[in-house]
């Protein structure tokens, strides 16, 4: 494969949304993105910062480090494939994680920003690069949730039923903290 073919290649990928955007945010999308990419930028400096912890005898820190250098190079290539696009495995895991849904790639950096916290808690790198990546984690947490119901969907769940198709009735004797369900002596 040429460089100019890794180019287009690289130039044709923001189009290829898939059906599970449909419902998320635009804002959104780009939030995780963009803190997926600036954030494992930061890991991966903050990880090497956090592995001078060798020179005080840590030696849980620079595991932390290089867990944390290596967690921002996975969220990386996730996240921004054209970062990386002189390593031929990357645009194809990168098009393999895409079209995994949002709770996988959520709980991927969740599980990859964990370790370094339990394992050099008290390092301000660690807080700062492995957060960011857990930031990222979490708004694709938030993009796996989906939309919130509307006001009418949530007083018909609140009240026990269900959301009748078409226009909700307006009963306007019985509030959200009226529950008929709980028995209240006279």
């Amino acid at each position: 494969m040429s460089f100019a073919d890794k180019i287009s290649m690289l130039m044709d990928r923001p189009g290829g949304d898939n059906a599970q955007k449909d419902d998320v945010p635009w804002w959104m999308r780009y939030a995780g993105r963009g803190l997926g990419t600036v954030g494992s930028f930061i890991a991966i400096i903050l990880g090497l910062i956090n592995c001078t912890g060798i020179i005080l005898m840590n030696v849980s820190c620079l595991i932390a480090g290089v867990w944390q250098m290596l967690a921002g190079f996975i969220v990386i290539v996730c996240e921004a494939p054209c970062c990386c696009f002189f390593i031929d495995y990357v645009q194809t895991l990168s098009d393999r994680i895409e079209t995994r849904p949002y709770w996988n790639k959520a709980a991927l950096y969740i599980g990859l920003a964990l370790p370094p916290f339990f394992m050099c808690f008290f390092s301000v790198s660690t807080w700062l690069g492995s957060g960011m990546i857990f930031g990222t984690g979490i708004i694709y947490g938030m993009m796996a949730l989906g939309k919130k119901g509307s006001r009418d969907d949530m007083a018909a769940m609140a009240a026990g039923g269900s959301t009748p198709p078409g226009p909700a009735p307006q009963d306007h004797t019985v509030t959200l903290m009226e529950d008929p369900d709980v028995w209240r002596p006279n």
